[in-house]
């Protein structure tokens, strides 16, 4: 009695269907968790900028800030830069100024970190209203 007459031989398959979708789950998790470099390789020079020089006005604080890091408000220098010695100057320059406008004049080498206390002490003394001051471009 042969009983495996009528059985054929099976062959072993791979099913790549759950490959697949393993392989998505994974790429999706890589896309979703990748973080992509967000500063470009270019070489940038600042501040230069073409436009007509703006009315000086009497109600301006003008803040000069070196490429070393020195400050000088109008034209008093300052003995160091921190923050407390750069708050209580500018405190006294907008005295009896009716909403005064801070316009810092920074070096193009200077460092931002250096521009931001700058932006930080104005907000602590009070003074919202800032711009930056840039130089015309020569052609």
């Amino acid at each position: 009695m042969n009983f495996r007459r009528g059985r054929g031989r099976d062959e072993p398959e791979i099913n790549f269907i759950p490959l697949i979708d393993v392989l998505l789950v994974i790429l999706i998790f890589l896309m979703v968790t990748t973080t992509y470099s967000r500063f470009s390789e270019m070489q940038i020079n600042l501040p230069t900028a073409a436009g007509e020089a703006p009315q000086q006005k009497s109600t301006q604080i003008n803040v000069a800030l070196a490429a070393d890091g020195q400050l000088a408000i109008g034209n008093k220098k300052l003995p160091d830069a921190h923050r407390a010695t750069l708050v209580a100057a500018l405190r006294a320059a907008a005295d009896g100024r009716p909403s005064p406008v801070v316009v810092i004049n920074a070096d193009g080498k200077a460092t931002h970190q250096s521009v931001v206390n700058v932006m930080e002490a104005s907000r602590e003394a009070g003074l919202t209203q800032l711009t930056f001051a840039t130089q015309m471009e020569t052609p």
